[in-house]
């Protein structure tokens, strides 16, 4: 399996609380968050792994130049207005089957994120989503499955799903993890979607259902994301407890 990791991001909201360093090279426990999804990806039979940074600084393409990584490691340096172009930059170098796409900031237990790799190669459908019933996102994506585990929509809030029209035992208790396994065809949905002009991954992921892929869903216990500097120690504290 391919694995993609989206740094491209600014990490502006670090960067104003007083953090020095990009946000690629932001230690959990000791280990930059970029080396320790390549190491967990390396972990899970990644073939070959694509990385896609900003050119503001040429630290974190220092820093990767010089990991030892026992699988092919891409590199593509361009800062991009939106996390849905940055997928578009390297989404070429991810095409031919199963990938696996995650921001650079996602922390999650290395243990759920294996059986979710199993699930996703296991899946006969377009795309698995990684979600989780824990919330502590400033703008969470909320995710709605259906009964047989099937994504029915994506919404910007939960008064956005019940104002909606629902097959019967829908639910919408979860949202969006940021980990993402796909296949080319929701490849050709992320092209359509930037010759529209759109932005934004949660407004592919839309597309997605509007284009009638077949999308499921797996539920990991936490996932957390680093935006400010006391997520740091909640992920370390999450880390150390599981």
């Amino acid at each position: 399996m391919k694995y993609g990791i989206i740094a491209a991001g600014e990490g502006s909201r670090l960067a104003s609380e007083g953090c020095k360093l990009p946000k690629p090279l932001v230690e959990i426990n000791g280990e930059p968050m970029i080396d320790r999804l390549i190491r967990i990806f390396t972990e899970n039979d990644a073939e070959e792994i694509v990385v896609i940074v900003n050119n503001l600084t040429d630290e974190v393409q220092r820093h990767l130049n010089g990991i030892d990584c026992s699988v092919p490691l891409k590199v593509v340096v361009k800062t991009t207005p939106s996390s849905m172009h940055s997928f578009y930059e390297i989404s070429r170098l991810l095409k031919g089957g199963c990938f696996c796409l995650t921001t650079v900031d996602t922390i999650f237990n290395e243990n759920e994120f294996s059986r979710y790799v199993r699930n996703a190669q296991a899946f006969d459908g377009d795309a698995f989503m990684a979600v989780t019933k824990y919330i502590d996102d400033e703008k969470p994506l909320y995710v709605a499955t259906k009964a047989d585990g099937l994504v029915e929509g994506f919404y910007d809030s939960l008064n956005d799903f019940v104002a909606g029209n629902h097959v019967g035992g829908t639910a919408c208790e979860c949202v969006s993890g940021g980990i993402y396994c796909m296949g080319d065809n929701a490849l050709l949905t992320l092209d359509e979607c930037i010759k529209k002009g759109m932005s934004r991954m949660r407004n592919f992921q839309r597309q997605l259902i509007g284009d009638g892929l077949k999308v499921g869903a797996y539920c990991f216990d936490k996932i957390l994301d680093i935006d400010h500097i006391a997520d740091i120690d909640k992920a370390e504290n999450f880390l150390r407890t599981h």
